[in-house]
């Protein structure tokens, strides 16, 4: 395969040695798979820059390699091409080595702080209920029809993303829906995708930090950089940057979603449900020219409803019919995103609300239930920006009955000297707590504790099926350990 030459025309950098055509085999940019033939892309990594490898590349059979810094000395009987950015050369190249599969499907991009798990999950299950058999690639792993590949970034590598479109495309998949996170974006991982729709849900203080954006301003920025690359834009019109979005943005449409601003779609009547046969909402929906009156959705909370206007609206754009959307998002499950472990006579769940943001939206929706009480069990991560653990903890003193501080991730940080920074902020409000360090003692001990009406709200893993201490992974679901519970007490 002649990959140079395919994929010049999405190339920016100049041929040092060697020949565009030569016949490459495999393409790779992990050392540890070279082989012989191969095209070998150098990139500085977090802890390792592959230009270091350089010298042996010939030895190691490497017939040709990508570069994007200057080098003392050119290995001799190695094509080497000088790229502007390494990462966004991957992105071609990964293109062209599987046959630019983008362009045999529908492609819809998701961007935002919260809710682009969910939005994902809701446009997939909208587009299948619409004859649309759709592929999934987020913080969840990566679905091609039935099959599941689990996944270690919310945005995979370029070369991960074009593999993953090539088996959805072989496998009769019409569209991809797929959550795009600002570092995705940073680091070129959806390069050379032009987004047939790319939706903006929010952006809130996140991700700041040594090893993510060194502020908000770059964090906004790169959120804005998905509508660079898209053909239509839709802009949440109630988040308080969406002006910023849609003046960044060079999409040849674009549209708005939203309740209280004005908007090309928008929701009207909405009203909350909890009973044995449904929990959720209803509203009537609007856009396109239509109304599609009591629209259902099988997840509480009102941030939910607008997680479900853009997947509606994305939807009525894509072609699908007004039964469908008043009808598919009835039985949505996602997991870890409001998880309803239990309902009745007291309700457990479990949610992926990792951050201050998330977890105040997600209380306000648990207050629109009246529970009895709202109790909250969360912890933070370790080796995360500060900040984080101190908001969380001022959130769930003032929205919570009574907040259980708790173990998360901890990573290479003490559990006590996390606790100790939320134990600050929760006193500092007032709100009642107690501390459990050990995680799953506090998930026991919020369940064997519910009284008739609470609601019980176990946070900030939602999905994730391990715990990280020390930078060693156990097994640990929040959903498996509260049923382990509920399963002693004979409910």
């Amino acid at each position: 395969m002649k990959l140079l030459k395919l994929a010049m025309s999405e190339l920016k950098g100049e041929l040092l040695q060697g020949d565009m055509g030569v016949e490459l085999g495999a393409l790779v940019y992990d050392s540890r798979k070279i082989s012989p033939g191969c095209l070998f892309v150098c990139m500085k990594g977090a802890n390792f820059d592959s230009h270091e490898l350089l010298p042996a590349l010939p030895g190691k059979g490497v017939a040709a390699v990508v570069i994007d810094r200057e080098v003392e000395t050119l290995p001799e009987g190695l094509t080497v091409y000088r790229a502007d950015n390494a990462r966004a050369s991957l992105a071609a190249l990964s293109a062209a080595y599987f046959g630019f599969p983008a362009r045999k499907l529908l492609t819809i991009g998701v961007t935002g702080t919260k809710g682009k798990t969910t939005t994902t999950h809701m446009i997939r299950a909208l587009l299948e209920a619409g004859g649309i058999p759709t592929g999934l690639i987020g913080t969840n792993g990566i679905t091609v029809g039935k099959e599941h590949i689990a996944t270690k970034n919310t945005t995979p590598e370029s070369y991960e993303i074009q593999e993953s479109f090539r088996k959805m495309a072989d496998a009769g998949c019409k569209a991809v829906v797929m959550e795009v996170s600002s570092q995705g974006l940073m680091l070129h991982r959806t390069g050379s995708i032009l987004f047939d729709y790319g939706v903006f849900m929010n952006i809130a203080p996140d991700h700041i930090g040594p090893n993510e954006h060194k502020s908000f301003e770059e964090y906004l920025f790169w959120k804005s950089q998905l509508f660079l690359q898209c053909k239509t834009g839709l802009i949440n019109a109630d988040d308080v940057h969406s002006l910023y979005i849609e003046k960044m943005a060079t999409c040849e449409k674009l549209y708005r979603f939203g309740e209280k601003n004005p908007a090309d779609f928008t929701l009207r009547s909405l009203s909350h449900t909890a009973d044995p046969d449904f929990v959720g909402m209803s509203f009537d929906f609007a856009g396109a020219g239509r109304v599609v009156a009591d629209v259902k959705v099988g997840m509480p909370g009102r941030f939910n409803a607008e997680n479900a206007l853009a997947a509606l609206s994305v939807a009525v754009l894509s072609g699908v019919k007004d039964q469908v959307l008043r009808t598919g998002l009835k039985n949505i499950r996602v997991n870890g995103r409001m998880e309803i472990v239990k309902l009745h006579p007291y309700t457990v769940l479990v949610d992926y609300a990792h951050n201050a943001v998330s977890m105040e939206a997600l209380l306000d929706a648990l207050r629109e239930y009246h529970p009895k009480r709202l109790v909250v069990v969360f912890g933070c991560g370790g080796n995360r920006a500060k900040e984080r653990r101190t908001s969380m903890g001022e959130i769930g003193g003032k929205k919570a009955d009574l907040s259980i501080i708790t173990a998360d991730n901890s990573r290479y940080e003490k559990v006590e000297d996390i606790l100790a920074d939320i134990r600050e902020s929760i006193e500092k409000t007032g709100g009642a707590f107690i501390e459990i360090p050990d995680r799953r003692e506090a998930i026991y001990y919020a369940v064997q504790k519910a009284e008739p009406g609470d609601m019980i709200a176990i946070i900030g893993k939602g999905h994730e099926d391990y715990q990280e201490i020390c930078g060693v992974r156990t097994h640990f679901l929040d959903r498996e350990v509260a049923e382990d519970a509920l399963r002693e007490m004979g409910e």
